[in-house]
């Protein structure tokens, strides 16, 4: 299991400075749709500069037609990140127009799939989606696969089950882990360490419980002996 921090500060010189302070760690940064609009491609080359191990997650969540998808996963992919994401409600048609364009690449990045975000509760998932959170986004995880892609964003929760019904080598990343039993503020679905690690998470994302810590150095590094 891999640890993500979340690098959702509300100022550039925040984040850079949290990512300075964590430099020592051979670690993945997320960089989502705050930083990366407001700082683009300076943020990410700042990182790499700090420190040239950091894995560099680009979550910017592509949901269009097929062929944006694929000009714009091209686009990324030449940003030099690691990883990033696309929706897998964009369609199975989508997602292999994307892989289909990555292939062609000498290097390319992770590519992740979102089943259903982790701010949504039953209620209001079923809304949208017209199924219970379990039931679709293991669908999606399925389509996912079948379409080639690396694996996807899921809650703790319906890792295990996803990865039973495509691959054990199928990636799961899940957000809204509170590693020590913080607030779960505007996520719902959250889990801690030990249950993710049960779940055969392969990723976790950490947040607020690192960035709002009086001592970020020492949360990342007990986070890291948990895992």
């Amino acid at each position: 299991m891999k640890l993500c921090v979340a690098l959702d500060l509300p100022r550039y010189d925040e984040n850079i400075s949290l990512a300075n302070e964590l430099k020592e760690f051979d670690i993945w940064l997320k960089v989502g749709f705050r930083s990366y609009i407001r700082d683009g491609r300076n943020i990410l080359n700042k990182l790499k500069s700090i420190n040239p191990n950091f894995k560099i997650f680009l979550d910017l969540k592509l949901y269009d037609i097929p062929n944006t998808m694929a000009d714009a996963s091209e686009e990324i992919a030449k940003l030099g990140v690691d990883m990033f994401n696309i929706h897998a409600s964009s369609g199975k048609v989508a997602m292999q127009t994307v892989m289909d364009r990555l292939s062609k690449l000498e290097n390319r990045p992770i590519v992740l799939a979102v089943t259903a975000l982790t701010s949504f509760d039953e209620e209001n998932f079923q809304k949208v989606y017209e199924k219970d959170i379990s039931t679709k986004a293991s669908q999606f995880a399925k389509m996912s696969f079948e379409a080639g892609l690396d694996g996807v964003v899921c809650s703790a929760y319906e890792s295990f089950d996803i990865k039973n019904k495509t691959s054990k080598e199928f990636l799961t990343l899940t957000p809204g882990i509170r590693p020590f039993g913080e607030d779960a503020g505007d996520q719902k679905r959250v889990a801690d360490i030990s249950f993710a690690k049960k779940e055969l998470v392969d990723f976790i994302v950490v947040g607020r419980p690192v960035y709002r810590s009086q001592n970020p150095k020492e949360i990342v590094k007990k986070i890291l002996e948990k895992l």
